[in-house]
């Protein structure tokens, strides 16, 4: 009897990223995919899946609101077409995207949104000027949107102890979600542990097979965004719930394709990210109400934490998996002003400056 090998998380989500690629490339110009070609060997199939949606979004726009586009399908749209844009064609486009239909759903998109997407379009354009296939570069001359600072959202320690109290206890949780809690709970703990005391994302949880686990080392091999491995080192609280977690998954029977996983769900499959995402919503909810917590705040949390306790924004960095350090330090920045003002209260210039 032939052994099926489990299905290697990663590999299948670019997998499906490629087929889905395929698919958008079929609503868009023939000439897109001299640009994809261009970019693969240094982007990743989510990363240019990304890029193949906003594109289609600058495309849908200029065939509903362009006289000229409307005439033509866009897959027959040429590269021309790209030399007799103006900037005013891209920046009603940005603005447009602050508030849209489609499929009957109504869209917004903040700063955030609408600087990613004109990064899209950046990168689009620039590679086809670079090719000296095209004569001008209008998205080269729309400047960002500027964006304002988010606040860090984040627990506060005694709320980090006691959302990990709820999921062991789940005394706030409903009749239903308790028939469900007695089955979980030490799943649940040890996936929250090792989120709190990792800071590793969502997708990189999800992604752990059991063999990613190194006790001797006290560490886990994560897939990082990009594609490459990294060893990620936990501490005595997330050891001790993951053995634990470990010796009940030895009793579970996983579905075919899903033996290395480590993470399963009730029908003993890979957990999705969507599932861990609504797993920390239910568990999160009964700490606060007044903080929308996720998997992502859970990171925010760990990292807060690092930088408080060491200070070392290259560590952070580090653990974190950001390859630019300026990242980090753009959604800390907050804590090293904080640290700049208590330094203000450490030097005296005169004994008895106060009197």
């Amino acid at each position: 009897m032939a052994v099926i090998k489990s299905n290697n998380y990663h590999d299948e989500q670019n997998k499906q990223n490629i087929l889905k690629m395929r698919a958008v490339l079929e609503t868009l110009p023939s000439f897109c995919r001299t640009f994809f070609r261009g970019i693969e060997e240094y982007t990743s199939a989510r990363t240019r899946l990304a890029y193949a949606y906003d594109i289609r979004l600058f495309f849908e726009f200029l065939h509903e609101r362009n006289a000229v586009c409307a005439k033509m399908e866009i897959q027959d749209y040429p590269l021309s077409l790209l030399d007799e844009l103006t900037r005013l064609d891209i920046e009603e486009y940005l603005e447009y995207m602050s508030l849209y239909q489609k499929d009957g759903k109504e869209i917004t998109n903040d700063e955030r949104g609408k600087a990613r997407k004109l990064a899209a379009l950046r990168s689009f354009y620039n590679y086809f000027y670079q090719t000296e296939m095209i004569q001008n570069n209008p998205a080269a001359l729309v400047p960002l949107p500027k964006q304002h600072e988010k606040e860090i959202i984040r627990l506060e320690p005694n709320e980090v102890a006691i959302l990990l109290d709820q999921v062991e206890d789940g005394t706030k949780l409903t009749k239903k979600e308790l028939e469900y809690h007695k089955k979980t709970k030490i799943r649940d703990v040890a996936l929250l542990t090792l989120l709190l005391g990792t800071g590793i994302r969502v997708s990189e949880c999800v992604g752990l097979d059991v063999s990613d686990i190194n006790f001797e080392v006290g560490g886990i091999k994560v897939r990082r965004k990009g594609g490459y491995e990294a060893i990620v080192y936990f501490g005595d609280e997330v050891e001790t719930a993951l053995l634990d977690y470990l010796e009940q998954r030895e009793q579970i029977i996983p579905a075919e394709g899903h033996e290395e996983a480590l993470f399963l769900s009730l029908q003993n499959r890979r957990m999705a990210v969507r599932s861990v995402e609504n797993l920390v919503k239910k568990y999160a909810s009964r700490v606060t109400t007044l903080k929308k917590i996720t998997p992502h705040k859970l990171r925010s949390t760990y990292g807060t934490t690092l930088y408080q306790e060491t200070g070392d924004i290259y560590l952070v960095a580090d653990v974190l998996g950001h390859k630019d350090v300026n990242t980090t330090r753009k959604h800390y920045a907050a804590q090293a002003d904080e640290r700049r003002r208590r330094a203000a209260q450490y030097v005296r210039l005169r004994e008895n400056a106060d009197k």
